[in-house]
């Protein structure tokens, strides 16, 4: 008994003691920082930019720690709660500002946004908001005068797109929220499939009405939960979702940290839709988080098939924590664990591939878990796929047109020409429509050299540094000949990988967002390849 009392008293020793230390820790920098900055404000040679140096601190404190975990000020509560919510006061509108002396573009106006049924179109012209002209107004000091309380409204002068009448148009701003459910249909005559970009507030709600309304056609064999490009959200929303297809009191996640109350389980409360209906959940290298709950939630009970490329490997769990002067601080305060006990966070919180997803991880570096059927998965990095489906790998030339706008730009120009297009199903893009664009992106200035001869160029400079240029012109003349294309010709060799593009956004502009993603699936490789592929996928 004294041997077991006096084990005792060592352990709370030793726990006290640990406090102490860190107890000890933290004050002795707290008032280390303190003495610095108060030496500085008093010696220092030049004005002291407080504000400057203190958040490059506060940032560089926590860039030690996961990338996660940030000090949002009190300028930048409304990014977080666009971010956290994807809801602003305005007026529902995408704007497009070509110079700084011009018009405000009506790029794209949301459906059944205040701006749409205020009569705002896209390729319309703000020439004044609230009597204020928007000459010499960059895009972002437009939008800011466009946002606002909702409720409140905003006055207009506009030139209409095709009349080119002036008129006065005065829009109520209100609560715009962006859907996380772009679209929804019948992609075959019995394969539904739901586009889902986010997990916020209610978004398991409207996937249930989605649900419902596909299995209202009576034909409903196979759901598709496209789930690519989604960052994630809500934990809560997550669990609701994976709820709707599997028995009540599941098991989908838990959470484990360090503070008190911040470890628990999450099970389904609510009765399912469907517990039979086959699903295949497509990821990517940017699905991440709550995707990464619902996706390998259900690939840990076998109650989907996950087809795609591995997601990006997000294990952790943020909460928000008020701090003085309305900031806040956004803190990781849990690992999750998918239903087999695999945690997804990728081992390495900075090695990471370009686009932020987890890079390659050797098996030896993981752990093997059994889904419910026997079926062995990993942690580590990411949801790994059951079928492995690689996305279109597209030229450098489409990813430069798309990234510096000039599919965007052309739309407007062809919105000015036409007033009216084809239902989608029908519309496409004529040759002398394509011929048409080349004219007009060869007067736009973008990087339209192709892979091979970036890699020239870099070789180049490469072997002009070893002082070789001299001896090798004739072998790097002729290739660099060979490597050179006219940006039209360029243009016409790629024409049937940027036509889907162009659609898109031109389809878009007549018959807003969810239209553009039916285009977009028309055109959908890798969808196409994974319901073709999952056809013959067997769980045993």
């Amino acid at each position: 008994m004294k041997r077991i009392l006096y084990i005792t008293l060592l352990l709370a020793l030793a726990v006290s003691a640990g406090a102490q230390t860190k107890s000890f820790k933290l004050g002795k920098w707290t008032e280390i920082h303190g003495a610095i900055l108060k030496e500085l404000n008093r010696s220092y040679v030049d004005s002291l930019p407080v504000d400057r140096i203190e958040r490059a601190a506060v940032d560089a404190m926590l860039q030690e720690l996961d990338p996660y975990t940030v000090y949002i000020p009190e300028e930048e509560n409304e990014d977080l709660r666009m971010m956290v919510n994807k809801t602003y006061g305005g007026i529902g509108a995408v704007i497009y500002k070509p110079d700084l002396q011009g018009n405000v573009i009506i790029n794209e106006p949301y459906k059944d946004s205040p701006a749409h049924r205020s009569g705002l179109a896209a390729g319309d012209e703000i020439i004044t908001i609230d009597g204020e002209t928007v000459a010499g107004l960059t895009s972002q000091q437009c939008s800011e005068k466009m946002r606002g309380v909702p409720g409140t409204k905003v006055k207009f002068k506009v030139k209409k797109v095709h009349t080119g009448v002036v008129k006065d148009i005065t829009v109520t701003r209100q609560t715009i929220h962006l859907p996380d459910i772009e679209y929804y249909g019948m992609i075959t005559p019995r394969t539904g499939y739901i586009l889902q970009t986010g997990f916020t507030p209610g978004v398991a709600q409207t996937m249930r009405e989605a649900v419902k309304d596909l299995q209202k056609t009576g034909k409903l064999d196979t759901l598709v939960l496209d789930l690519r490009g989604n960052g994630g959200g809500i934990l809560a929303e997550a669990v609701d979702i994976v709820s709707l297809f599997v028995p009540k009191g599941s098991l989908v996640v838990t959470a484990k940290g360090r503070e008190e109350g911040s470890s628990y389980s999450y099970r389904t409360s609510k009765a399912p839709l469907d517990t039979k209906l086959p699903l295949i959940v497509l990821v990517d290298s940017g699905s991440a988080s709550a995707s990464e709950i619902v996706s390998g939630a259900l690939q840990d009970m076998d109650r989907a098939i996950v087809a795609g490329t591995r997601t990006f490997g997000k294990g952790l769990v943020q909460s928000i924590r008020p701090l003085p002067y309305d900031g806040q601080l956004k803190v990781t305060t849990a690992k999750y664990y998918t239903p087999s006990g695999r945690c997804v966070q990728a081992i390495d919180y900075a090695h990471r591939a370009d686009d932020g997803s987890v890079g390659h991880i050797p098996d030896s570096l993981t752990h093997e878990f059994k889904t419910a059927g026997g079926r062995t998965v990993r942690d580590g990095g990411g949801i790994t796929p059951d079928i492995e489906v690689k996305p279109h790998d597209y030229s450098r030339l489409t990813y430069s047109l798309v990234m510096n706008g000039v599919a965007e730009q052309y739309a407007l120009e062809y919105v000015k020409a036409h007033e009216s297009i084809p239902a989608t199903e029908e519309f496409r893009l004529s040759d002398a429509d394509y011929e048409d664009f080349i004219t007009f992106a060869k007067g736009k200035t973008f990087d339209y050299r192709s892979s091979a001869r970036t890699y020239f160029d870099f070789m180049l400079k490469e072997v002009e540094r070893d002082g070789l240029t001299d001896a090798l012109k004739p072998q790097l003349d002729a290739l660099g000949a060979a490597l050179d294309m006219e940006k039209e010709d360029f243009l016409r060799l790629k024409k049937d990988e940027i036509i889907p593009f162009i659609e898109e956004e031109i389809v878009v502009r007549y018959y807003f967002q969810p239209d553009g993603v039916k285009l977009r699936i028309r055109y959908d490789e890798q969808l196409w390849n994974a319901l073709r592929k999952a056809s013959a996928f067997s769980f045993d």
